[in-house]
């Protein structure tokens, strides 16, 4: 049990680590133009993305899949960018569920990709790693889920005690999203 603690701890420290904040803007752009009553599709929302993560964080881990880390990393600002994106050119009213959980788990299996190598020099040599990786990927979920209630609860104060409109506000926050995930993107473009 103390491993569980360990890895568990491990996966939301990760996520919630300022130096690695790629993850914290895709939660962001993910879930701003959300209210708290919403919060049963932004449950859906991040288990999906976190299923994907986990099931090529799994994989790559077993080595099962192995890929190129350079565009992974180049992958992973693009799929923040392209879900800022669809933030600033889709209406409240006009999501497409089915669209919008289908897309994050995608991402969600390249975000995963990104912290293979990390999870693998954490393993190391162990001779069973699936209870290490099912409690990093709690973890992971664990941090997520705080990521999206400060982000809720920021959004919360935002509209109602300065009165500014959700939609401008996800408007607001994804539109600076947009700039920093393309810096991000050209800075790891592989060359």
């Amino acid at each position: 049990m103390q491993d569980f603690w360990i890895y568990f701890q491990l996966g939301w420290q990760h996520i919630l680590d300022l130096n690695g904040y790629d993850h914290i803007l895709f939660v962001l752009v993910l879930c701003c133009s959300y209210a708290l009553k919403d919060w049963k599709r932004i449950l859906w929302l991040v288990t999906a993305f976190t299923v994907g993560h986990s099931l090529t964080l799994a994989l790559a881990v077993f080595s099962i899949v192995k890929v190129n880390v350079g565009w992974i990393e180049f992958l992973i600002p693009v799929t923040i960018l392209f879900t800022a994106l669809t933030n600033l050119f889709r209406s409240n009213k006009g999501r497409n569920p089915v669209f919008l959980y289908t897309m994050t788990l995608i991402f969600g299996l390249i975000h995963g990709l990104g912290f293979s190598n990390y999870l693998r020099s954490l393993l190391g040599k162990e001779a069973n790693i699936v209870w290490p990786l099912l409690s990093f990927n709690i973890g992971l979920e664990f941090g997520q889920l705080i990521i999206v209630f400060l982000v809720i609860l920021l959004s919360a104060v935002v509209v109602s005690l300065f009165k500014v409109k959700k939609r401008d506000w996800s408007f607001f926050l994804s539109s600076a999203v947009v700039g920093i995930s393309f810096m991000m993107a050209l800075d790891r473009f592989p060359l």
